[in-house]
């Protein structure tokens, strides 16, 4: 029997290797807005979507309802107006934008 400082030296050992394996990147916030999420502050990617989105919709009433971080630029859903439209927009580290389309079905209006 191998005595308990080795066992308890090789599990720590284990532990640190497995813990490099994981990465944490992003936005790690559900798909809906919350309470958490909206007490920070938004990223500049996300500020630009908001901006941009404002401005396409000439609607100043908006809120991020949800982020998705990607190295290729941060998918941002917009909710517009009182009834919460669903728009979409693609933010970049620079605070530029594109891609900024309604979810909405128009056809259903």
């Amino acid at each position: 029997m191998k005595p308990p400082i080795v066992i308890l030296f090789a599990g720590a050992a284990v532990a640190l290797l497995l813990a490099g394996c994981t990465e944490t990147t992003g936005d790690t916030r559900a798909a809906s807005a919350s309470p958490e999420a909206s007490s920070r502050m938004p990223t500049q990617a996300e500020q630009g979507c908001l901006r941009d989105v404002t401005r396409t919709t000439n609607n100043p009433d908006v809120v991020m309802l949800s982020s998705s971080y990607s190295e290729a630029g941060t998918e941002v859903i917009v909710g517009v107006g009182p009834q919460r439209a669903r728009w979409r927009c693609i933010g970049y580290k620079d605070g530029t934008t594109a891609g900024i389309m309604s979810l909405t079905d128009e056809g259903a209006l």
